[in-house]
Parts: C-alpha cells; sequence; structure tokens
C-alpha cells in the first residue's frame, strides 16, 4: 500500500471561452507537476472554459467544443500524473458542471456538481442541472472525494463521500473575492473536516471575469482543522502538497504558509487585477480618463499605474471656467508623481457652442443642472473621441456612493468601459489614498511613495460644475451618506431602523429616494471589480421602475 501521496494545486487565472489558452496552461501545469513527482494536479472548477460562462455554456456549440478540448487534453496527458479538472458535461438534455479526472490518457472519472449556487452573483440553477452525490476515486492508492466549490459548503455531499470510503477531499472552486472572503471559506471547510475526519485541499482559481475576481488563496487543512498550506491571494501558483499515510488515515505535510494581507490591501490588489484582467482580457492595453484634480481620478489613475504602468496610462485635465487653478495644479502634480502622461483639452468653447445651438429652445429658462451637466457630457464626448482615436479604454472615475444616490451624469463622468472603483464607498476612497501612499507591493507597477498629493486628499470635493460649488450642497457629508447607505444596500435596513440609530430622518427619506430613483442610471454604468457583498447589479438588483418607498 502506498504511504506517499503528492498533489500539485494548480491555483491558475482561465479566461472564459479561450478553450486552447485554457487547455494550453493546464497542459504546462501539469508537465510542471510530472517533472514535481506528483500524483496529481487539481485543476479549478469549469477551468477549461473558464468561469463563470454565464449563458455562454448553453450555446450547444459551445459546450461540445468544450468538451472536446477537456476530452483532447486529458488523452494527451497519459504519461504521467492524473489531472483534475473542471468542464461542463451534456447527458442528454440535461447540462451538468463537472469535474473530469483523467490517468494514463484515459478518463477514470466524471464528479458532477450536485448543490447549484444562485444566490449573490450565481445564477448556476438556470445553467445546470444538479448531478447526484458522486463517489470517491482511486489515484496512486489514495481514494480522493472531489465536491464541486459550493458542495463543499454543505454537509451531506462531504460525509457521503467519507461513508463511501474518501480518504482525501480535494475541493475545485470558482470561488470569488469579496472583504473578508477568506474567514467565510475557512469557517466552512473546517466544519467538513472535523465532520469526517478528512484532509482537505482547497483549490481556487485566480484571476478576473468581467466584474468578478477570483482570488486563490488556496489551501489545505488536516483532519482537526489545523491549517498547514497557505498559498498567496491573487497571485498564480502551482504548489506541492505532500500526504503521509498514517495510523489514523492521511495527513499533509505543513508547506508554503503564505501571509494574508489585510482588507485594505486584498481590496486594493482585487480593484488593480480586476482592472488589469479585463483590459487584458479584452485586448486594450492603455488606457485613458479624465483626472480632475479630486480624490476618486486620483486613485483610479494610481489604480491604472499600478495595473499596466505609468507609460500606458493617459490622464486628461478638461477645465472649464469654474475649474479652480488649485485643481490644475493638483492634477500635474499627481500627474507628475505618478509618471502618466497628461493633456489638457479645454472645454469652454465647446460649451459655448451646445449651449447657443440650444439658445432659442432654452429662451426664458434659468440655467440650472442641464447646464452643468452639459459640461460634464463634453467632457465625456471628448474622453470617448481619444478612446477611439487611440484604442485607450475609457476609465469611469465615480465611487460607490456617488453611483449609489446618482451624483453622476448619464452619458458624461459615467461614460467608459470599466470602473475600478466602483464598489468602494467614498470614505473608504479617501482611506485607500492614504493606503497606497504609505505602501507598495512587488505586484505594483506604478511607482513608490507618496503618489497622490495629500492636497487632493484633504480638500473637500467638488464637482466644480458651478461657482464656489462643493458636494456637500447636495448631499450629506460622506461620513453620514456612506453610514446610511451602509445599512440601506449592504444590511437592507427599514428607514426606522436608521432613525432610531441616531440618522435625522429626512435626511435618510432623501438618501433612500435617490438611490432608488437611480438604478437606470446603474443600469447603464461601466462594470467594476466586485469587493464587497452587495456590488451593485452583481449582488444588488432592482427594478429600474419602483415606486414603493419605505415608511416611517
Amino acid at each position: 500500500m502506498t504511504d506517499r501521496f503528492r498533489l500539485t494545486i494548480g491555483q491558475l487565472n482561465a479566461t472564459v471561452g479561450d478553450l486552447s489558452g485554457n487547455a494550453a496552461k493546464a497542459r504546462a501545469a501539469w508537465e510542471h507537476a510530472r517533472e514535481a513527482g506528483s500524483d496529481m494536479l487539481a485543476l479549478p472548477e469549469m477551468f477549461i472554459t473558464g468561469y463563470q460562462t454565464q449563458d455562454l455554456v448553453l450555446k450547444p456549440a459551445f459546450t461540445e467544443q468544450a468538451i472536446a478540448a477537456v476530452m483532447a487534453l486529458g488523452e494527451s496527458c497519459a504519461d504521467g500524473p492524473a489531472m483534475g479538472i473542471g468542464a461542463p458535461w451534456r447527458d442528454g438534455d440535461k447540462l451538468f458542471n463537472a469535474y473530469f479526472v483523467f490517468k494514463g490518457g484515459k478518463l477514470v472519472a466524471r464528479v458532477l456538481k450536485h448543490h447549484l449556487p444562485h444566490k449573490q452573483l450565481f445564477d448556476e440553477m438556470r445553467l445546470f442541472d444538479s448531478g447526484p452525490i458522486s463517489g470517491p476515486y482511486p489515484v496512486a492508492g489514495a481514494r480522493i472525494g472531489s465536491p464541486i466549490c459550493e458542495d463543499s459548503w454543505y454537509s451531506d455531499v462531504a460525509e457521503t463521500l467519507e461513508e463511501t470510503g474518501a480518504e482525501i477531499l480535494v475541493v475545485p472552486n470558482g470561488s470569488p473575492y469579496h472583504r473578508d472572503k477568506l474567514d467565510l471559506r475557512m469557517g466552512h471547510m473546517v466544519a467538513r473536516v472535523v465532520e469526517t475526519g478528512l484532509p482537505l485541499v482547497y483549490v481556487n482559481m485566480v484571476g478576473g471575469q468581467d466584474d468578478q475576481l477570483y482570488d486563490g488563496a488556496s489551501f489545505v487543512l488536516n483532519p482537526g482543522g489545523k491549517k498547514v498550506v497557505q498559498l498567496p491571494p491573487f497571485i498564480e501558483s502551482l504548489t506541492e502538497v505532500d500526504f503521509i499515510r498514517t495510523a489514523e488515515g492521511w495527513q499533509a505535510e505543513p508547506g508554503l504558509m503564505a501571509p494574508q494581507p489585510d482588507a485594505w490591501e486584498q481590496d486594493y490588489h482585487a480593484m488593480m487585477l480586476g482592472l488589469r484582467e479585463y483590459l487584458g482580457k479584452s485586448g486594450f492595453r492603455k488606457v485613458v480618463l479624465g483626472l480632475s484634480g479630486g480624490v476618486d481620478s486620483a486613485l483610479v489613475a494610481t489604480i491604472a499605474a499600478d495595473a499596466i504602468g505609468p507609460e500606458n496610462v493617459r490622464c486628461v485635465m478638461l477645465p472649464s471656467e469654474y475649474t479652480s487653478q488649485a485643481s490644475l495644479d493638483d492634477a500635474a502634480d499627481c500627474a507628475t508623481r505618478l509618471g502618466t502622461r497628461l493633456d489638457t483639452v479645454h472645454i469652454d468653447g465647446a460649451r459655448e457652442a451646445v449651449t447657443g445651438a440650444l439658445a432659442h429652445l432654452m429662451e426664458g429658462t434659468q440655467p440650472d443642472v442641464t447646464e452643468e451637466n452639459i459640461q460634464s457630457r463634453l467632457r465625456g464626448l471628448m474622453l470617448m473621441s481619444l478612446s477611439n482615436k487611440f484604442n485607450e479604454m475609457l476609465l469611469t472615475t465615480g465611487n460607490k456612493s456617488e453611483v449609489a444616490v446618482g451624483y453622476a451624469t448619464i452619458y458624461g463622468d459615467m461614460a467608459g468601459g470599466y470602473n475600478p472603483i466602483k464598489d468602494l464607498y467614498k470614505t473608504r476612497v479617501f482611506e485607500t489614498c492614504r493606503w497606497r501612499n504609505a505602501n507598495h507591493r512587488d505586484w505594483m507597477m506604478g511607482p513608490e511613495g507618496e503618489v497622490i498629493p495629500p492636497q487632493i486628499i484633504s480638500k473637500p470635493p467638488t464637482a466644480e460644475l458651478r461657482p464656489d460649488q462643493k458636494d456637500q450642497d447636495s448631499l450629506p457629508p460622506y461620513e453620514v451618506l456612506d453610514a446610511i447607505l451602509e445599512g440601506l444596500v449592504e444590511k437592507d435596513l427599514a428607514l426606522g431602523d436608521l432613525v432610531a440609530q441616531g440618522f435625522d430622518a429626512e435626511t435618510v427619506r432623501k438618501v433612500e429616494r435617490l438611490l432608488y430613483i437611480s438604478e437606470w442610471k446603474r443600469y447603464q454604468a461601466a462594470p467594476g471589480p466586485r469587493i464587497s457583498t452587495r456590488a451593485f447589479w452583481l449582488d444588488r438588483r432592482y427594478p429600474l421602475v419602483n415606486r414603493w418607498r419605505d415608511k416611517l
């Protein structure tokens, strides 16, 4: 009987739809595992297709080609370790999220996902059929059980595997990031280990797909729940884990224990990686954004510089008569510190042309937000023109607070292809700027040091669309606004709950009203990385037309 079992964890990045590219990456990982003397390579859930595929997996041609790709891959990996890899599987009129296990060029097991996630950003119940609970499969003298992702969050699959002879649990995942997610995963996995008495290997995907981030952070638990291996977050990794058969069963030997950064660093890494991945997988190498001299655009410019390098970031100042010299100076200072290009496009002439063209229709009316929004929409027009001409993706710069209450101009500053801070409240924007000024990591391509000028962080926020304008002219102070939004959006609290916490009743009503009437704007907003459990659109989906309001 074999007394040692070596597993390679393939914490890797798949691209949705790139069947040949994902297969090549899997093949390279298998060759690494062979060189490392491993008995098995474990890759994440749905790796051959990338994850999440959404309705792409419902297209028969795509599913057929994905199955053909994974079968060809498995047959080609004959002289070496076993390989577990996620892929779709069709049986008659049923479609499954499956885990294929190959050994010696032959398919030796096909595990079907039993529990289909259907909350938050998941909608697998409309894509896949629930499979029966599968049994364990033998690899090199060990019996492996593979609950697929959601299957490991419930006791029944793991317990059935233990009862039918599984000795090690290898869990393939496509588990997306949100703040403090690792602690949540760990709690569920420790429960499975305690219930079954088996060691567990959590294999997670890494990388970005649209507005979802997969943080990896794979780990290994021994019986009793002791963590003996921890992989880093957000970084691809091929890591070997050795198991030893003891009188009490298989035990994993201690291995890599990568430190897990705090929430501020992980959120920043997620936003940066989300942008890097979205650009790379969309075919863009450069970005353009409006740099106003304010904190939001400064943070977006910094994230972009860290994601793709300052030389690939074009910042554009678009001043009007209301733009202060301080804003011009702050924008120039920020671009200089980051090392990005800074261009200037004046919009006064264009604004005069537009207002002149509309003058005969607006005669007799008083200037209001309409004229203010013309400025914002002209800026969007100028930036989109640069994007088209130079093939640079336009980044939008609205934070979650502004996105929530509609403090943004549709077809103006909301124009663009991606928003790195879409899920970051304004109060966290300030703190994230301070964190980045004090920290630099090797995964950042931007410069070290105080890259965001302190005066940008400390000055009162303003859109500068009219004389002496401040955000607080239209909105509550951000610390109040964000606390109310935290209650309404993240916790689904009633207005009465917020008033009981000490918030002014009229202010709470106003924020709720702005939140609901801005739904149509968010429906048209650019995607951005999900870093909370209540990201707009992915986690929180409301009707565009909605007359219900809470009562006090």
